[in-house]
């Protein structure tokens, strides 16, 4: 019997079509233009489910919970994701703007759109947040006010939990794994799009396109490790337990993370390294883990800011100062609404981009690092989890001292 042939994964599929669109746009740049309606395809089939993926997963992630876990342990767990992630979309920010990964091409690509950036009051920027018609906000696919409205939305549905027996939530689960299942079956067709769209990019714009990758994914590496190393100092100080000793009692965690690019698949790791390795005990770790998620992802928001920021500077659009700070909120709410599927940083950029006036088309230049950014994401958002139960532990007496401390373990 014939062996059967193993199937590339999708992400060999990528850096395939990605090889093969530079070569197609460098050499046939007369014919990218006869192409160039499938990468657009794509585009529009990853965004038409953008609305429904935000409003379902945060909905189901907040609605889950139940009142009493909204008490001493739940206020302060969402109090820290929130904090940590808007810290790390801040550090995002601030990496582009210092060390300007995307600059260098601007001039030679600004040409090609007519983008400009104005200076909101602040008070106007925190008013954009809340919709006044939710039906009109889905419409324009404006995302910060459909996460504000899914926010509130899955507290009611939570109230209501405690009252009476949820007849909507299961329902909603249902239509959320639906929503995940339709955005795989697009996430299929990314080796096309990704070939056409980078094939037009390179045959309009030429090979200098994408020159800003190697110094955006040695920023991005160097802004997550420093922020890695910041949260180590706040925990150690904090916990008082040693930087060496929680880095090595975190070693399993953060390596399957690294080798799967799955929070999902590292979860249970994390969960049993975390009570066994690092003390945290069972009413404090069942709940920070799985729900830090959806709730508390350090290094997608990072990645979306910093990725914000380089797109900006590639197509030479300068922002003033409430622009950053939207970019900031912005990236932090939408990190909330994390697809977990192969590709997932093309769909999470697809929410954002288009929020900062940016053309959708320039998620595809990305696509030759998206498994390292998958890497550097996934690493983040476990890390920062388990940061978190940690500190949500310590502050309610709930570390088992003689495992923190255990250094054989």
């Amino acid at each position: 019997m014939e062996k059967e042939k193993k199937r590339l994964s999708m992400t060999s599929q990528i850096v395939i079509a990605l090889i093969l669109g530079i070569a197609f746009g460098y050499f046939f740049k007369d014919y990218v233009g006869y192409i160039d309606f499938l990468g657009q395809i794509f585009l529009r089939l990853i965004q038409m489910g953008i609305v429904f993926l935000i409003l379902g997963q945060i909905v189901e992630a907040i609605g889950s919970l139940e009142i009493k876990q909204l008490g001493t342990i739940g206020l302060r767990t969402i109090i820290i994701f929130m904090v940590s992630s808007l810290l790390a979309s801040a550090w995002g920010v601030l990496f582009g703007l210092i060390f300007k990964p995307g600059s260098g091409i601007s001039d030679s690509v600004s040409t090609a759109i007519d983008i400009e950036a104005t200076q909101t009051p602040f008070s106007e920027v925190i008013v954009n947040f809340f919709p006044q018609n939710i039906v009109d906000a889905m419409a324009q696919g404006s995302i910060v006010q459909i996460i504000s409205f899914a926010i509130f939305f899955g507290i009611a549905l939570s109230i209501r939990a405690s009252v009476s027996e949820p007849k909507f939530l299961p329902v909603l689960v249902d239509f959320n794994t639906i929503i995940l299942q339709m955005i795989r079956l697009v996430m299929g067709f990314a080796p096309i799009g990704i070939f056409a769209l980078i094939a037009s990019a390179i045959g309009e714009y030429g090979i200098a396109l994408i020159l800003p990758l190697v110094s955006y994914l040695f920023v991005y590496s160097g802004a997550t490790l420093l922020f890695l190393l910041i949260w180590l100092v706040i925990v150690s100080i904090y916990c008082g337990v040693s930087i060496i000793s929680l880095v090595k009692k975190m070693s399993r965690m953060s390596v399957l993370a690294l080798a799967t690019t799955s929070s999902a698949i590292t979860l249970p790791t994390a969960i049993e390294d975390s009570e066994e390795r690092l003390g945290i005990k069972r009413e404090v770790s069942r709940l920070v883990l799985p729900l830090g998620m959806s709730l508390n992802s350090n290094g997608s928001a990072m990645f979306m800011s910093i990725t914000i920021i380089t797109v900006a500077q590639i197509y030479g659009v300068n922002y003033g100062l409430t622009n950053y700070v939207f970019i900031i909120f912005l990236a932090t709410l939408a990190s909330l609404a994390n697809a977990v599927v192969p590709g997932g940083g093309f769909v999470s950029l697809s929410i954002v981009i288009p929020q900062m006036g940016l053309p959708i088309e320039s998620i595809a230049i990305f696509a030759a690092v998206e498994w390292f950014t998958g890497m550097i994401r996934t690493i983040l958002n476990v890390n920062s989890d388990v940061f978190s139960g940690l500190i949500v532990a310590k502050s309610v007496d709930a570390i088992d001292r003689d495992k923190l401390n255990n250094a054989s373990k």
